[in-house]
């Protein structure tokens, strides 16, 4: 598929499942673990693929978790917000909705004013020095239970930054139940955010369910057991709300035994919308181009159908209607001049 690698890697892009901390190059992580030499993490770039190898999901978390400990000022939080933009830019990826924790920063000690001018500053320079337009996703960690969702509604809701769009949950789902978190998101909902939760990652459909009923979810962060639930599949497809689908981190993880066998041609089949997705990129070997050739190969797609693919991420975006319209009129412009 080398003629269809390199019209993916020139497609005009949106990506909407992309975590901020995940998304840090192993350059950027070394750098900061020589800065913070305390930290377990590596400093030498190429003992990093060792380091992210994971065992199962718990495993990554912990992982996930030491890298997070070495975002501990505000510089720190610039530098990988520009950075990750930067590697976007590479990508052509021309919007992302980047999910945020600022709750694994503020209790870290760095002020959440701090936080927040930090991520806003590197967002307005990507912007009009890269080409790459970021929005925020602030989510809970869920792990961190119901002191971490105040403060991430607090900080949502009362610091509102410019970028802000969304309000999720990430972190495990076992042993985190949706319906807890159900206060906090009508918060962030009444103040104007979109609900956007992980689930159905490694439970099962009810956790799917929880997040839509409980949490007014209007898209699903991966959502991979749902094709287990005819009914389910069925809801999602009439009421278009779109999953977030990250092959291989679902490989990764071990959500998935095989990526042959991962569930995104049944959803499709279904008729659900579906987005394609990068999650924590370093961490996973991978970038959005690479996700986009493994979803082409399981989905059978030729370079209309990749095309397509990309405008359901910017349909299920939030972006505004202009930015939308702009960006379905750059990939089909992209397209119909590969094809001539």
């Amino acid at each position: 598929m080398p003629v269809l690698d390199s019209f993916i890697a020139g497609l005009p892009k949106a990506e909407l499942h992309v975590h901020h901390v995940g998304s840090a190059s192993p350059r950027i992580v070394a750098e900061l673990a020589a800065r913070h030499p305390d930290s377990p993490v590596p400093t030498n770039p190429e003992s990093l693929a060792d380091f992210f190898t994971f065992r199962d999901f718990a495993h990554f978390v912990e992982v996930y978790l030491s890298v997070v400990d070495l975002i501990r000022d505000a510089e720190d939080v610039r530098l990988l917000t520009y950075e990750v933009a930067r590697d976007m830019a590479r990508q052509n990826i021309r919007y992302a909705e980047l999910t945020v924790t600022p709750y694994s920063s503020t209790r870290r000690g760095i002020p959440d004013t701090a936080f927040v001018e930090a991520i806003e500053d590197a967002r307005k320079s990507a912007e009009s020095e890269l080409g790459v337009v970021l929005r925020w996703c602030f989510d809970i960690p869920g792990e961190a239970g119901l002191e971490a969702a105040e403060e991430t509604a607090r900080i949502a809701c009362d610091l509102r930054p410019e970028g802000l769009v969304s309000f999720g949950l990430g972190g495990p789902e076992t042993g985190v139940p949706r319906p807890q978190f159900k206060p906090y998101f009508d918060r962030a909902i009444a103040a104007g955010l979109h609900s956007v939760p992980h689930a159905g990652e490694t439970t099962g459909p009810q956790t799917i369910w929880d997040a839509l009923v409980e949490l007014r979810a209007e898209r699903i962060g991966h959502g991979t057991s749902a094709t287990r639930d005819p009914k389910l599949l069925a809801h999602l497809a009439e009421h278009r709300i779109p999953l977030e689908v990250c092959p291989t981190s679902n490989l990764a993880t071990r959500a998935v035994a095989d990526l042959e066998q991962h569930p995104v041609k049944e959803m499709v089949a279904a008729g659900v919308l579906v987005t394609i997705n990068s999650d924590d990129p370093p961490m996973f070997g991978t970038d959005l181009n690479t996700e986009y050739g493994v979803a082409a190969r399981l989905l059978e797609l030729d370079a209309q159908g990749v095309a397509a693919l990309a405008k359901n991420a910017v349909d299920a975006s939030f972006l505004d209607p202009a930015g939308k319209a702009a960006l379905r009129a750059e990939i089909d412009t992209y397209t119909a001049a590969w094809r001539g």
